[in-house]
């Protein structure tokens, strides 16, 4: 599906410093002053769509702090609507891409991390763009406290199992919990936007829980 470009993004989502991190290289090591409560977990998600999921999250768990990180402004301007309108205290907005993760927080910052029906990008040739390669795990591993829990749903079986492959060739990340079908396990589980209409169409969903063990026994 085409993005439609919203032209008035950027400007939106810069004349909004409350809900916005509009320079997050600066906030690295020390994301929880970006918070009026600076003693609260961080956990992040990297693709947040039309924040759905994360404001929800936000609402539900108001003893944490959240980081919905989007790369596309005219996507993320849509979070930003919902919150000038339902403000939330304990959720920030960052338009990057998943690459800079590295730059954006050091090591162990993270306490949760979630990827929701992130692109499986099915071609071969496509195959680094993905998510779940090699070199993201790196870099959530890297950025995640040990015992820091990556949640990761598709709807794509292909991509799922590429996943699990990728998850249980990681030295430091383990799987703890896995589900073929969501919405008929005992899982906690808020939906996305995306999710819903899945569902709809009788489609399950692919899930699976890893945690990370930075401190190697």
């Amino acid at each position: 599906m085409r993005l439609r470009k919203v032209k008035y993004a950027p400007m939106l989502l810069s004349a909004n410093p409350r809900f916005v991190v509009n320079d997050p290289l600066s906030f690295r090591g020390r994301w929880t002053q970006a918070f009026p409560n600076h003693n609260q977990c961080l956990h992040l998600e990297i693709g947040c769509g039309k924040g759905k999921f994360i404001t929800e999250m936000a609402k539900s768990h108001p003893d944490l702090n959240f980081i919905a990180l989007e790369r596309f402004d005219s996507v993320l301007v849509r979070v930003l609507e919902k919150l000038i309108k339902d403000p939330l205290d304990n959720l920030l907005l960052v338009c990057a891409d998943a690459e800079q993760l590295p730059s954006m927080f050091s090591k162990g910052e993270i306490s949760g991390l979630y990827l929701n029906f992130p692109d499986p990008w099915p071609k071969r040739r496509q195959a680094k763009k993905r998510l779940t390669t090699t070199k993201f795990l790196d870099m959530y591993s890297e950025i995640m406290a040990d015992k820091g829990i990556i949640r990761y749903k598709t709807d794509d079986f292909g991509f799922y199992h590429y996943s699990l492959l990728s998850f249980n060739k990681h030295p430091l990340l383990c799987i703890t919990r896995q589900s073929l079908d969501l919405a008929n396990s005992d899982i906690d589980n808020i939906t996305t936007e995306f999710e819903e209409r899945f569902q709809k169409l009788g489609k399950p969903i692919f899930y699976l829980e890893a945690v990370n063990r930075r401190r190697l026994p």
